[in-house]
């Protein structure tokens, strides 16, 4: 089961409280104070584990908590520290404190264990409290209490490229088409219900990541759909890819403003997010219905059709947009770095696609690590 969201109370371990105690042994006058200390309450820490792609573990945990410190005991023996909680989620997890709604941790790097919450201090025996004036005390220290936080966790896919589209417009089959996932495909909207990841190979050593979530529609940022509860996933991507479907019933510029509405309205971050256009089932038109559908987007957009992809684009004879070099050349940030007819079931310029989303993601890579 997919989850991606749970609210969990977290506490670390109690302090083990330090021991009263009294050495007694025959033939040993006034033996004195030897009560140990308690031990340190158990830590929470969280473990990023690449071996798990959701929170469904967690789900239904109400309350976690980590093991509290033994008490101290007779003869200075020292209380046993309490376990500590190690909590296991994916890549790409948020800690969110539930009362000020502050993000307390981003968890992106596999194998890191983090320290959350300390465990509480384990009190001091009564050995310590021994003085001239005070011989024989009586009195130890009670543990300190442990921490307790009400927090929710979310997690946000880690994608180089996340598909953007209204529902049934032939996202799954891209990625079916073009990496290892292998996502639901049917004839009907809403077929993904959950986010779906994939890796995409362009040649033997050089790859990326793909990310699918559920189609968004019209007030997905209101709630409406599915999308919305998903937009979530895409936040992390460094490039989106819009695809806008050649045989729907509404206007390719029309979607495609949508989709841009939609995503600003939802985060204005992902709404700077570097974009292309990918023109999706051309295999159900003519190739000359899909050159004037084309060129009629390019000019409602103001894009100029005279550049083609490049290297990349295969000679079908179908209109795109592109950059002849790379994806240096600024452009306003509503208008996409190319634009390119493809179809997945017949495979018409899906290995352009491969190659020029690969040289798009690791170009923006780049500019972000200057």
């Amino acid at each position: 089961m997919f989850v991606d969201s749970v609210e969990l109370l977290i506490s670390s371990g109690k302090g083990g409280a330090g021991s009263i105690s009294f050495w007694t042994e025959k033939f040993v006058a006034n033996g004195g104070p030897d009560g140990g200390d308690g031990g340190r309450g158990g830590a929470v820490l969280f473990k990023v584990d690449n071996n798990t792609d959701t929170l469904s573990g967690l789900r239904g945990r109400k309350h976690m908590k980590a093991e509290n410190g033994r008490p101290g005991e007779g003869r200075k023996c020292y209380g046993r520290k309490g376990e500590d909680l190690i909590v296991t989620v994916p890549p790409g997890t948020t800690v969110v404190d539930m009362e000020t709604g502050e993000e307390l941790m981003d968890l992106l790097n596999k194998g890191d264990i983090i320290p959350f919450l300390e465990g509480g201090k384990g009190g001091l025996g009564n050995m310590h409290f021994k003085s001239s004036s005070n011989q024989r005390p009586t009195y130890a220290q009670p543990g300190l209490p442990g921490i307790t936080k009400q927090v929710r966790l979310e997690m946000k896919l880690i994608a180089d490229v996340g598909l953007v589209g209204y529902p049934n417009v032939g996202k799954s089959t891209l990625i079916a088409t073009l990496s290892n996932a292998r996502p639901q495909v049917a004839n009907y909207e809403f077929t993904t219900l959950t986010p779906k990841l994939g890796v995409v190979h362009i040649g033997d050593y050089d790859s990326f990541m793909m990310a699918d979530i559920p189609g968004i529609i019209e007030g997905a940022s209101d709630g409406r759909g599915l999308g919305h509860e998903f937009l979530k996933h895409i936040e992390r991507t460094k490039t989106l890819l819009l695809m806008i479907d050649a045989a729907n019933y509404r206007e390719m510029k029309y979607q495609y403003e949508t989709l841009l509405v939609e995503l600003q309205r939802y985060s204005k971050t992902l709404a700077t997010r570097k974009h292309a256009v990918a023109i999706t089932k051309i295999d159900s038109l003519s190739q000359e219905e899909v050159n004037t559908l084309t060129q009629n987007f390019l000019d409602d957009i103001a894009l100029d059709a005279n550049d083609i992809l490049g290297k990349y684009k295969a000679d079908t004879g179908y209109i795109s947009y592109g950059f002849k070099t790379d994806f240096g050349v600024p452009l306003p940030e509503e208008k996409p770095l190319f634009v390119l007819p493809i179809s997945s079931v017949a495979h018409i310029n899906t290995e352009a696609l491969r190659y020029a989303l690969g040289e798009f993601s690791k170009h923006v890579q780049e500019e972000q690590e200057i």
